[in-house]
């Protein structure tokens, strides 16, 4: 009896090895109280070790916005409680790939001239990360740290921030 037992648990660990789990994938929705008019959604899919950012945002100016996910999903004093960009290597700022650069660095977002952004973005972060922190849209373009000073360094001298949304796990999200 007890040989059956064990028998019966390998066969459903085997199982539950096979089984393939849905890819994580979570969904930021700008928060309206504090995003200055801005709204819209920004879906996040797993591409392999990377996370592919679609953005559908209205009410932007036209042009280039810095595009970043920070430390903190607090919005308890709007946009300016979500602390510093996510950077846990200790990194300089850089653009959304490669090693040089904050886990956080999405790089820039454009705006066509009606405020609508439908970008795709991919960056070197995994999904899962990102839960439970915030996206935040900034005023001006993101330099990537190649601005030649400390703030381009820390934060691409982006500017301030205009939008925020927080990361939630969402499983029903699709492409």
């Amino acid at each position: 009896m007890q040989f059956v037992f064990y028998i019966g648990v390998l066969l459903i660990l085997w199982f539950l090895r096979k089984k393939r789990l849905p890819p994580m994938t979570a969904t930021c929705v700008l928060d309206a109280e504090h995003s200055n008019g801005i709204h819209g959604v920004i879906r996040l899919f797993p591409e392999g070790t990377q996370t592919m950012a679609i953005c559908d945002i209205h009410g932007l100016t036209p042009g280039l916005h810095g595009f970043h996910v920070h430390e903190c999903g607090d919005l308890s004093r709007g946009c300016a409680s979500t602390c510093n960009h996510y950077n846990p290597c200790d990194q300089r700022h850089g653009g959304p790939q490669g090693p040089q650069r904050h886990r956080g660095d999405f790089g820039n977002i454009v705006a066509d001239q009606y405020g609508r952004c439908t970008d795709r973005i991919l960056a070197d972060v995994e999904v899962h990360e990102l839960l439970g922190r915030a996206f935040i849209i900034h005023a001006d373009r993101d330099d990537l740290g190649l601005g030649g000073d400390e703030e381009s360094h820390k934060t691409g001298n982006a500017g301030a921030r205009i939008a925020c949304g927080l990361i939630r796990l969402d499983p029903f999200a699709s492409k």
